[in-house]
This record gives C-alpha cells, sequence and structure tokens, in this order.
C-alpha cells in the first residue's frame, strides 16, 4: 500500500534502518550565545555527518527500503547539492550505481564531493521543474529509482531521527528551530516531537528570499514565492510540496523568514561562539533569533538545528572579515 503520511513509528523504524551508517550528532549547550539571542542555546551540529548534512539520514532511510531489483537499477534525485552528496555516499557504501542532477552554478566543493564518492554528476539548469524534466527523462532510458529529496515519506522518517535524539536528549526543550527548503526535514522533526509532546514549539524558518512556506502560511492555502538571489542556497524552493506541506501545517507553530543581513550575521556567530564550519542555510535558525523574527524568555530551553556544512572556507572567512557575500539561484 503507498504511503499518504509519516508517522512516529516510521521515524523511529528509519532510525534502527540507519543507525550502522550515521553519526548521532550531540545537543551541545551553547551558552556563549544566550545573551544575544535571548534564550538558552542548544544547537543540533548536522554537519558532523560523514557528509557534513543532515540528508544522509533521509537518504539512506528511502535506499535501504529499497528492494533487490529497485537497488539494482541505480538511484537517481535533482538536489541543490547536500541530497546529493548523501545519494552518492550511500550508493559507494551500498555499492549501488547514483545519478545525481545539481544546478549548474552548485558550489563546486558539492559537486566535487558527490563525485569523489562514485556518482555520476551530471551539472542541469537552475530551474527546479528543468531539472526534474532531467531526472524523469533518465529514468526513461535507464529505469533509476528516483529518491526524491523532501517529497519522499521515507525520506521524511529519515530526517525525523534528528527529532527523536533531540527528544532523548533533552526531553524538556520548549522550543526547536528549523530551516525549510523543500519541507522534508521540518515535517519529519515536527512530526516526531509533536508525537512525543504536542505541548513543544516547532518553529520553521525560511530566508525572505525564497519563502514560499512562510507565504502560504499567510495565505491559507499553497502558495507559490518569487525567489530572488539569496547565500541561503540550500533552501531554494518556489512552491510547497504535496506531501510535506499539510504536515507542516499540522505540526508547525509558526513560520518565519529572515534577511540576507541576519543569515550573514548569523553565519558569524556559529563561526565564532560555537566553532562550526555551517553553511547559511544552516544557520537561519540562529538568524531567527538574533533578528527578533522569533521571540523568546531568557529561561527558554531552545534547540536550534543546524543542518549542514559544505560551504567553502573562502566564503566563510569573508563573512568573518564582515564583507558581503553574493547569493546566488
Amino acid at each position: 500500500m503507498e504511503k499518504t503520511a509519516v508517522t512516529l513509528e516510521d521515524i523511529k523504524k528509519a532510525a534502527e534502518r540507519i543507525r550502522p551508517y550515521v553519526c548521532r550528532t550531540p545537543l551541545l549547550r551553547e551558552g556563549k550565545m544566550d545573551g544575544a539571542l535571548g534564550c538558552q542555546v542548544y544547537v543540533k551540529p548536522e554537519m558532523l555527518q560523514v557528509t557534513g548534512a543532515f540528508k544522509i539520514r533521509g537518504a539512506l532511510s528511502k535506499i535501504l527500503s529499497l528492494t533487490q531489483a529497485e537497488r539494482d537499477k541505480g538511484i537517481i534525485t535533482s538536489s541543490s547539492g547536500n541530497h546529493g552528496q548523501a545519494c552518492a555516499y550511500a550508493g559507494k557504501v551500498l555499492g549501488i550505481h547514483a545519478t545525481v542532477i545539481v544546478p549548474e552554478d552548485t558550489p563546486r566543493l558539492k559537486v566535487e564531493n558527490a563525485r569523489s564518492m562514485g556518482a555520476d554528476v551530471i551539472l542541469w539548469e537552475r530551474a527546479y521543474t528543468e531539472r526534474w524534466k532531467k531526472v524523469h527523462a533518465e529514468v526513461e532510458e535507464h529505469g533509476y529509482t528516483i529518491v526524491h529529496n523532501y517529497e519522499d515519506f521515507d525520506v521524511m522518517a529519515g530526517q525525523g531521527t534528528i527529532g527523536l535524539e533531540i527528544m532523548a536528549d533533552l526531553a524538556d526543550v520548549e522550543t526547536v528551530l528549523v530551516p525549510i527548503g523543500g519541507g522534508g526535514l521540518i515535517s519529519g522533526i515536527s512530526t516526531a516531537i509533536k508525537e512525543i509532546n504536542s505541548e513543544i514549539r516547532v518553529i520553521g524558518v525560511q530566508a525572505e528570499a525564497c519563502c514560499p512556506y512562510y507565504l502560504s502560511r499567510q495565505n491559507g492555502e499553497r502558495t507559490k514565492a518569487t525567489v530572488k538571489q539569496t547565500i541561503a542556497d540550500g533552501l531554494a524552493c518556489d512552491f510547497p510540496g504535496n506531501n510535506t506541506y499539510p504536515i507542516i501545517e499540522k505540526y508547525v507553530d509558526d513560520i518565519v523568514t529572515v534577511s540576507e543581513e541576519a543569515i550573514e550575521e548569523a553565519v558569524r556567530m556559529v563561526a565564532n561562539d560555537a566553532k562550526f564550519v555551517a553553511e547559511p542555510s544552516a544557520c537561519v535558525g540562529i538568524a531567527a533569533l538574533l533578528s527578533g523574527a522569533v521571540t523568546t524568555r531568557p529561561d527558554e530551553k531552545v534547540c536550534v538545528v543546524l543542518t549542514s556544512g559544505n560551504w567553502g572556507i573562502d566564503m566563510i572567512g569573508k563573512l568573518l572579515k564582515g564583507e558581503h557575500v553574493e547569493g546566488i539561484y
């Protein structure tokens, strides 16, 4: 029977599937940030995964659930970078041929990482619809199995294992901040957290330059966003997903947006205070607290999911020196 939702039980099963392959990242208390952010700050550093991002959880959850016949055909996906790297790594570990279609302006580090893991990387147009047309053309020709980066319920279940770990490590957490791109991450995390304790506040954060879920929440229906240049390229998405949107509407308490300037300052704070190399996309939760988009009490326990760290050191260096970094899309 085809799945129509992701459940807490799905997430628990995904945790068992992926346990041998992923890092159980720590939940770290970052007291140095408390004063500036107005709460008791905890971070979940997913850049410590072997692929440098949380995406390995969802990719493995999906790929490990495939039949042997599906694995033998190989897998394919389209990604701005991190999901592609995750599929490439999973393919390498499990002996499965992986093809990844990425935007032609994807940061070089992400492309090189995927290729180093043995994946065939195809550079294509940045437009989401054009890349997925290419995916389906490749499937038609080669019979690959698609591993969608956010619309797949097995992928969501894998991402939701982050929520299980947060609850295990900090059961009295009061607020959890999660970046939203396509919505698979927050769909999984919010399901896990809300099904364990519905009183915990889950807030999604998008870049102002790319905020379809925020606009959809304001309008009460799925709404297409005009996407502008953003340094948070990993969050680029112009329309809410069919499968993710209902989950986010059910479980996510609020959705906020942050400016490019706030994201830049958040990257600096994470580097200086937490000592992590974090992508701009990973830092939008910190940016939301820093800018006042999310208000908290000084004694409130807040967990910020830092999703990834696959960004050039040279770019981080520019931000640390106070220089502006041009966004992409």
